[in-house]
């Protein structure tokens, strides 16, 4: 079947409606950046590249139905010392287009791999995902330990826990015509009582609306949780962050369960934050990430 100029859109007016408001956020962007667009077998990777040239690699991960653009709170603070790769996930929005679905974790893998070797990023990489991002980070790092150095995982979907059955009554609720649903969705994943986070809300409403509204649906590939064994594999370096008042899962659950099963992880609970925490708490948990990637 041919593919539409205009794919992953759901038309040629959705995509230029999706890509004005993105372009708009992407001024925002608080350091200088060079974009990149890489080949690979499931289709265009759009990657924002920020840092100095010679600094370590650390590859940034959003959440699902996140993009890049997700780190602009984090990006100034990471970029200092390293050249930092903020991915647009290939089968997610923003500017990346797949070509081919992605059937399972083991595409979301190689697509990573063959994305690193492209940027020729080489065998010291340090990986940070969020939310979903983290459930990918973990799957690289069961495949390829090899390849990297740290690994960072941010309140991860998936990996330690199951997301609560809230989660996904919530998430179909917020699919109903109706603003009202979506922004329950959004207030209640973010998960604290901040001010910040009262001001994103609107905002970060209107960006999922809008995502739905412009890209067409796909199936997803759900995050899994990890068995004792394979958290007792990741040999890699590790930091679990999670906030307090995380919605997916109980934070203190999964931290008592990595304690448990895989202790060699480091783990921390970031107080007063949710599934929000990297920009409720951006310097606390930009300070946290930076201390552990500095360490031999």
């Amino acid at each position: 079947m041919e593919i539409p100029a205009y794919h992953p859109f759901r038309s040629a007016e959705a995509k230029a409606e999706y890509l004005a408001d993105y372009d708009r956020r992407a001024e925002r962007w608080p350091v200088a950046s060079k974009p990149r667009t890489i080949a690979t077998f499931h289709g265009r990777t759009f990657v924002r590249v920020s840092g100095p040239d010679d600094a370590p690699p650390l590859v940034l991960l959003h959440g699902a139905g996140g993009s890049s653009l997700t780190w602009i709170p984090n990006i100034r603070a990471l970029s200092e010392r390293h050249r930092t790769y903020a991915v647009d996930n290939i089968y997610d929005y923003g500017r990346s287009v797949y070509t081919r679905p992605i059937e399972g974790p083991a595409d979301f893998v190689n697509w990573l791999d063959e994305m690193f070797g492209a940027l020729e990023l080489g065998g010291r990489i340090n990986l940070m995902g969020l939310s979903y991002g983290g459930w990918l980070t973990s799957l690289y790092a069961l495949r390829h330990p090899g390849r990297l150095n740290r690994i960072v995982l941010l309140a991860p979907g998936g990996v330690v826990l199951p997301a609560r059955r809230e989660f996904w009554v919530r998430t179909i609720l917020s699919r109903l015509p109706h603003r009202y649903f979506a922004k329950s969705y959004v207030s209640w994943l973010l998960g604290s009582k901040s001010t910040i986070s009262h001001l994103v809300m609107e905002r970060a409403t209107d960006q999922l609306l809008l995502a739905r509204r412009c890209f067409k649906r796909k199936r997803s590939v759900l995050p899994t949780v990890l068995e004792d064994e394979e958290l007792r594999s990741i040999q890699v370096p590790t930091l679990f962050l999670v906030g307090e008042n995380e919605r997916l899962y109980s934070a203190q659950e999964a931290v008592q369960r990595l304690n448990s099963v895989a202790p060699h992880i480091k783990t921390e609970i970031i107080p007063n934050a949710g599934h929000d925490l990297t920009f409720v708490q951006a310097e606390m948990v930009n300070s946290k990430i930076l201390e552990f990637l500095k360490q031999p």
